[in-house]
């Protein structure tokens, strides 16, 4: 993109009454309406308790957001500002409009025609009310020598409190990368939800989330959280959904999560949540199928941010290890064999062949993905797998057994192992078939694509609650990459499955482990943090001490860092 010339005072948004209005999912603004305008067409006294919000920045663009409450069903007035300072008298644009009941009150502004890498000041207002005031920011453009982002997935109301989102509405950002699971659609007494009552956070409403109205009261009860807002009005957020936004483990024909004869049809279910995450978050809609969220943000010369789906809209139905078992055991060669099925998609066809020609078209120093699900090879012994992923009943006591043995196994000379210990190591399968471990093909097709183009290419990851730095690799062990996975804001990590102490034990033993793996934290809560600059990318997670109460302290980890040079792209 090119730089754009400063806005001046009389700078209209660009097409508020066309290509700018965002149709289904905003408020229908009229830029610019005057206040005569607005005195002929009577309105409904509203209120702002959701904050603001910015998002999908581009070099002369951004999203605005905000939500009105209504003291009663009607029209709600509302006009905007927007301003080179925060006392707003450098106001480069404003405009006024309406917004109803059909999109639940919330208001959607694509502001055109901004400056690129500037900040802008924003705020909204309604008869005598103002809401708060946001700070948004456009992407830069051209030369550009650094760029840095928070990363953050899976948070989860009732398991506790955004303290992570209060630490990053305090420090400065390009944007924040929100890599899915914003809100969670289980009921009340659902998982994660023991200390709701005391945290005073219980879900609201009561049930899971099926219908429209569902969904949206559960975003507004998500943005009511000060801490959420605070990071909204402070940072420009750049949004996927993973499988929460609609239920459990989607795919592309269902959720584990949702059961057809008792909870109806599930794409009218995935509809309804589509559209209320359009109209609660700062996303600029498709042209066209509301399904469709991948998209593709520039910062300048510096990186490519390629946002993915690996949800909704092309993933076939996630295997599972109980389909697996011979006896006692999981099949090894036959799950190799499904999980290599070059028929079987996470990205779906279109997805994939964007994906393939976006890496192609860059040229920026670094290729980044924004995604949700683990790209690593988490590969373990079929005897470590087995405990952990609920196979049989042997449960912690046969895991620990199983991974010490591959310990011993993996720090013993090939030349010294026995028999035994060489087919417990030989046995190794993934850990996680929701993740692209269930895909193999499909990565590889990817991996090799990125090889080829020579691309500095780097994963970011949510979805598993857990802290990961990798070396990506093809089959053949040739390092294409890297990725950083980020903890979840609240939801439980592996601590919730092992215990607090056997997570923190865990974690430096599955680096030993597993290859590809050079860093896991598997107990903790907080945020990832991602520097780019034109020689490296340095990768910092920082946690919060605790999530059940409002005190809380910033942990300092040191081992917490890893930095990928752009020369060779290997992992230290």
């Amino acid at each position: 993109m090119k730089d754009q010339p400063d806005v001046t005072r009389r700078r209209l948004v660009q097409g508020l009454t066309g290509a700018a209005l965002l149709p289904l999912f905003s408020a229908n603004l009229i830029g610019c309406a005057d206040s005569s305008d607005r005195q002929r067409t009577p309105t409904v006294p509203a209120d702002f308790r959701h904050g603001v919000a910015s998002g999908d920045p581009l070099g002369d663009s951004v999203i605005l957001w905000t939500r009105l409450t209504p003291e009663r069903p009607g029209v709600v007035g509302v006009g905007w500002e927007v301003a080179l300072d925060e006392s707003f008298t450098e106001v480069v644009v404003s405009g006024s409009g309406t917004t109803t009941a059909e999109v639940d009150y919330t208001v959607k502004v694509d502001v055109q025609g901004l400056s690129a890498d500037t900040h802008y000041y924003y705020r909204f207002s309604s008869g005598d009310k103002v809401s708060p005031v946001g700070r948004a920011r456009t992407a830069p453009t051209g030369a550009v020598v650094a760029a840095s982002f928070a990363v953050v997935s899976c948070s989860n109301y009732p398991a506790g409190y955004f303290h992570a989102y209060r630490e990053i509405a305090n420090r400065d950002y390009a944007a924040v990368l929100h890599l899915g699971d914003y809100i969670y659609e289980y009921p009340a007494d659902g998982y994660a939800s023991d200390d709701a009552q005391a945290l005073g956070r219980v879900s609201e409403p009561a049930n899971e989330l099926l219908t429209l109205a569902d969904y949206r009261r559960r975003y507004a009860q998500y943005r009511s959280d000060a801490d959420l807002q605070a990071c909204h009005a402070a940072h420009p957020f750049i949004v996927v959904w993973d499988d929460h936004e609609v239920a459990n483990n989607t795919w592309k024909g269902g959720a584990e999560n949702h059961q057809p004869e008792t909870e109806g049809d599930f794409f009218q279910r995935r509809t309804e949540a589509i559209q209320a995450w359009y109209e609660w978050l700062p996303v600029r809609p498709p042209a066209s199928e509301r399904e469709i969220t991948y998209r593709r943000f520039d910062y300048g010369d510096l990186l490519d941010l390629i946002m993915l789906d690996t949800r909704v809209i092309g993933r076939d139905l996630q295997l599972e290890f109980a389909d697996f078992v011979n006896g006692e055991l999981i099949d090894v060669d036959t799950l190799r064999a499904a999980v290599a099925d070059p028929g079987r998609s996470l990205l779906g066809e279109a997805q994939l062949n964007w994906l393939r020609q976006s890496l192609t078209d860059s040229t920026a120093r670094w290729q980044v993905l924004g995604q949700q699900v683990l790209m690593t090879r988490l590969v373990m012994p079929e005897p470590l797998v087995r405990p952990l992923s609920g196979i049989g009943d042997g449960g912690l006591g046969e895991a620990t057994s199983a991974l010490l043995a591959a310990l011993a196994a993996k720090a013993t000379p090939p030349e010294n192992r026995s028999p035994e210990q060489q087919a417990l190591l030989d046995s190794a399968i993934p850990l996680n078939l929701d993740a692209w471990d269930g895909y193999d093909f499909e990565r590889e097709d990817i991996l090799a694509h990125a090889h080829q183009l020579q691309s500095r290419l780097v994963v970011l990851a949510g979805d598993s609650h857990n802290s990961w730095a990798s070396q990506l690799t093809l089959a053949d062990g040739t390092p294409v990459g890297v990725e950083f996975a980020g903890a979840s804001v609240t939801s439980p990590g592996a601590e919730g499955q092992l215990g607090v102490d056997n997570a923190v034990l865990f974690a430096p033993l599955a680096t030993q482990l597993v290859d590809d793996l050079h860093y896991a934290n598997l107990a903790d809560r907080g945020f990832m943090e991602i520097v780019f600059n034109t020689d490296e990318v340095r990768a910092r997670w920082h946690y919060v001490s605790d999530i059940k109460s409002r005190d809380y302290t910033l942990l300092q980890d040191i081992a917490a860092e890893r930095v990928v040079s752009g020369a060779d792209m290997l992992l230290s």
